[in-house]
């Protein structure tokens, strides 16, 4: 065919997308093409390959198609959609992460320590325990409302204040890095910084050294990421990467979790 249309396969190479994608996409209605000839073979117009184009690159970040269907419909909402998306795949990082900081720790304990039925008349442990975990679920939700924002940042306080109550140091850095992370989340630069510092300040007080610490220059590192400072930023990754870590396990959470820092390529 010779009318200037671009076949399916031709179409595929110049966007970056498949073939049998394509035809899903035609399938399903998000992307048809001008012409299904008589032997059914597919073909597009020029002035699809910009939107082919959009189809491909929002894909390739995993956008859900409902949302690529708006953007195709509405240009104007692709960045909206991209920074709802953006929230939706933090969300799963912190999941992730929380279930790796779990291994690590399970690891550590060699178990799971005994459930008691005898609680104490205020068991700031569990209370404290529980709290933290309840902060981590909200935090891996992907479409959390307002009041799970605040909810949230009021459980990792809380989980703070209990483990203040009957924690070691080390459990009151952690609790610091925990309201830290919180508001990273939340996009809220300064409070992050304060109690990434309070982090660092606990460690250096107490004598406390691996991945505590490590992790005190992570979550600093990304309070200067999110409020721009990607010099700063850069520089507590290199003070995280910088620390004896004894586990290759804490490494390589630590790593992984530098990586997810907003605006700081990978360099090590």
């Amino acid at each position: 065919m010779d009318d200037g249309l671009i076949s399916v396969g031709r179409l595929a190479r110049r966007v970056g997308l498949t073939p049998k994608a394509l035809r899903h996409y035609d399938r399903v209605g998000l992307f048809e093409p001008v012409l299904v000839d008589t032997a059914g073979y597919r073909w597009y117009a020029p002035t699809q390959l910009d939107a082919a184009r959009l189809i491909a690159r929002l894909r390739a970040v995993d956008v859900p198609l409902d949302d690529i269907r708006r953007c195709l419909a509405d240009p104007d909402v692709v960045r909206e959609v991209l920074h709802a998306h953006e929230r939706r795949l933090e969300a799963r990082l912190t999941r992730l992460r929380g279930d790796l900081h779990e291994i690590v720790h399970l690891l550590a304990d060699e178990g799971v320590p005994a459930v008691t039925d005898e609680p104490e008349p205020l068991d700031h442990r569990r209370l404290g325990t529980t709290l933290f975990n309840s902060t981590w679920d909200l935090m891996e939700k992907e479409d959390r409302t307002p009041a799970e924002d605040d909810r949230m940042l009021h459980m990792a306080h809380a989980s703070r204040f209990h483990w203040g109550e009957v924690g070691t140091k080390a459990n009151l850095a952690r609790g610091e890095w925990q309201c830290s992370r919180v508001y990273a989340v939340l996009r809220r630069p300064e409070p992050c910084r304060h109690h990434a510092q309070r982090v660092l300040d606990l460690c250096v007080e107490n004598g406390i050294e691996d991945w505590d610490l490590a992790f005190g220059h992570e979550a600093l590192a990304r309070a200067y990421a999110i409020a721009g400072d990607s010099e700063a930023a850069r520089e507590q990754t290199e003070r995280a990467l910088a620390v004896e870590i004894a586990e290759d396990e804490d490494r390589a959470l630590l790593i992984a979790d530098l990586e997810t820092i907003p605006g700081q390529a990978r360099f090590w």
